[in-house]
């Protein structure tokens, strides 16, 4: 029984690596034709629809053999309809196999008939969410350090997904084809080669940091399957240098080479999904049950203190990783610019880095850590990440500096990236979101929906609940504060009033909500902070009462600093758009053609002198 899951884990991984690959393939790599698939990308269909097929079938394998290894039943107790209905519905872990199901499902059927690279695209991200779904409640999760191993184990996942799917995308090109997609797939495998050793030695590390675990099975599949990472990277490495400086590559040489870093990758792969089926190895001596490590994966931190809060750090890796991304991706724009003789303002990127700071600080930083165990630190974490952090990021400008350092097309008839986020922000679903009025909606309404629903009770038992509260608190918050004192371009153009207006009403919907959270006379945590036993957190109530207190001071602060924000691009508007004017009068009138403009205030200053006179 544990060969047969394990074979279907194979499948389920390998399809989906292979999946995301073609997918990878089609939208970035290979050339499009005005934002659609190319002759050269449609070649890959048929690769896209097996592997997708092989997707969908591993995953079903993966959810009928995990559900009779949970039974220890045969394989026939595990194939009754309404014990599979149960597990996909009641259990955590089925939930999310269902979901990667679904997910595997829906891409099979769009391969079909994705044209648009924007299609694929979404495609793609929704084959990588779909993949790292069951990630969140594997056999790790119930280890310490919950963010660090899950997290990195999330951006391994990841990592492997972007490289081992792109190798398999490039072997099924042609040469010609080939040509044109190994030189930008070189440099994205660089970025995933070096986030797989990274995340997969901070996982080793957080698994395997006591001296017997290193004599157990698990270790022995994790120094075989590093090895083979290692040689990957070796491989690699030796296709950069094929490439690098060449007019004319040895492709004879490159096919041999990609063909064994392949049959090492299938291994690697099979390594891994082997790795995923077995336990890791428990620490020695007696564990004592600790409630918030088994809860919030998170052993319980001392009673709080200054010092405390602003030294400790409870690592979370997934947010970190997001968020050295980011940096190394504005700082590679930067560089282009700079290369290119071009000035970026320093004030933006060090707004873009305050920004960056304020998140770490929120979620993995002391907040992060005590906002695990106390709504009131929640709460500020919340404002931090919804309010604060927002107005760093937007006035960095990230998308402008996007625009103006991505790769344009690599022929006249290509989109290309630059391209395709032009596409983006000018589609209809753009212009939806950058309404000022659906921002405001997004960014108070979701407040009420949360806190005063289920839904918060409900997330906070997971760590997948916390990812989604996280990046939903900064995506609102960008898209309020890009909608309204953005400095980006944004589809449409806001009056100064409106975006005032805007602001007022967000400040007065803010407040209501604080002073309704202040006025509760009920737990809105369905249980969760009491389930933790914090023995420094006695009256959760009162507790709950202050976090509202200190939405309502921290939610004013920022509105208020964007509304003066407002009015000083207002006024420097309208001094722009004054001078402008008399320039141009002033131009006209050397010219000997003074505008209409012109000729009525010289009528009024005539007017103005003959009263004087008068007088």
């Amino acid at each position: 029984m544990n060969f047969l899951s394990t074979t279907f884990k194979y499948f389920n991984l390998l399809g989906g690596f292979a999946t995301i690959g073609a997918l990878l393939a089609m939208a970035f790599l290979l050339l499009d034709v005005e934002g659609k698939t190319s002759t050269s990308a449609e070649k890959l269909r048929n690769f896209l629809k097996a592997s997708a097929a092989v997707w969908v079938i591993g995953v079903l394998g993966s959810i009928v053999f995990t559900l009779a290894l949970i039974l220890d039943s045969p394989l026939s107790g595990a194939l009754d309809g309404t014990v599979i209905r149960s597990f996909v519905t009641q259990i955590t872990l089925g939930q999310y196999l269902a979901f990667e199901a679904l997910i595997a499902i829906l891409v099979f059927f769009g391969a079909f008939k994705a044209q648009k690279i924007l299609s694929l695209i979404f495609l793609l991200a929704v084959s990588v969410v779909g993949l790292i779904a069951p990630v969140f409640q594997s056999h790790a999760a119930s280890s310490g350090s919950h963010s660090l191993v899950i997290g990195s184990l999330v951006i391994h996942v990841i990592g492997l997904s972007l490289w081992v799917g792109g190798i398999l995308a490039i072997a099924m090109l042609s040469a010609s084809d080939r040509a044109i997609a190994v030189p930008r797939f070189s440099k994205l495998a660089l970025w995933a080669a070096i986030a797989v050793v990274i995340s997969g030695t901070v996982n080793a590390w957080a698994r395997l940091n006591f001296v017997s675990a290193w004599n157990s099975t698990y270790a022995y599949i994790v120094i075989g399957k590093t090895a083979a990472t290692i040689l990957l990277v070796v491989i690699g490495y030796l296709h950069r240098k094929n490439l690098e400086g060449k007019e004319a590559i040895n492709w004879i040489g490159f096919a041999k080479l990609l063909t064994t870093e392949l049959i090492i990758m299938v291994v690697t792969v099979a390594m891994g999904s082997w790795l995923s089926n077995t336990s890791t190895p428990d620490r020695p001596g007696k564990q004592e049950f600790d409630p918030a490590l088994a809860i919030a994966g998170i052993s319980t931190p001392p009673k709080p203190t200054w010092s405390r809060i602003f030294l400790s750090y409870e690592p979370n890796a997934l947010i970190i990783g997001i968020l050295v991304l980011m940096v190394a991706l504005y700082i590679k724009g930067v560089m282009v610019l700079t290369k290119r003789g071009d000035k970026w303002p320093v004030g933006r990127t060090i707004s873009f880095a305050l920004g960056i700071a304020v998140i770490d600080f929120a979620t993995s930083g002391g907040l992060g850590l005590y906002a695990h165990f106390s709504f009131s630190y929640h709460m500020i974490a919340h404002m931090l990440l919804g309010m604060v952090a927002p107005i760093g990021l937007v006035l960095g400008a990230p998308i402008t500096l996007a625009l103006r350092t991505l790769p344009q097309g690599r022929t006249p008839s290509e989109r290309g990236v630059r391209g395709s986020l032009l596409a983006v922000l000018h589609s209809k679903v753009g212009v939806f979101y950058t309404n000022p009025i659906v921002a405001l909606l997004i960014f108070d309404g979701s407040l009420f929906a949360l806190y005063f629903t289920d839904l918060f009770a409900s997330m906070m038992q997971s760590h997948i609940g916390h990812l989604f509260m996280t990046l939903h608190f900064l995506a609102a918050g960008f898209l309020f504060f890009s909608a309204v004192i953005g400095v980006d371009p944004n589809p449409r153009k806001i009056p100064y009033l409106v975006q005032i207006v805007v602001l007022f009403t967000a400040m007065s919907i803010h407040a209501f909500f604080s002073v309704a959270l202040m006025s509760t006379s009920t737990l809105i945590d369905g249980g969760y902070f009491a389930s933790l036993q914090t023995p420094w957190l006695t009256d959760l109530l009162a507790d709950q009462k202050l976090g509202g207190s200190v939405g309502w001071a921290m939610g004013e602060i920022p509105i208020l600093i964007a509304l003066a924000a407002t009015f000083i691009n207002w006024r420097r508007e309208d001094t722009r758009e004054a001078n402008r004017i008399d320039r141009n009068a002033k131009r006209q009138a050397a010219m000997g053609q003074p505008d209409d403009l012109t000729n009525y205030n010289q009528y009024l200053q005539k007017l103005a002198q003959r009263d004087k006179n008068e007088s």
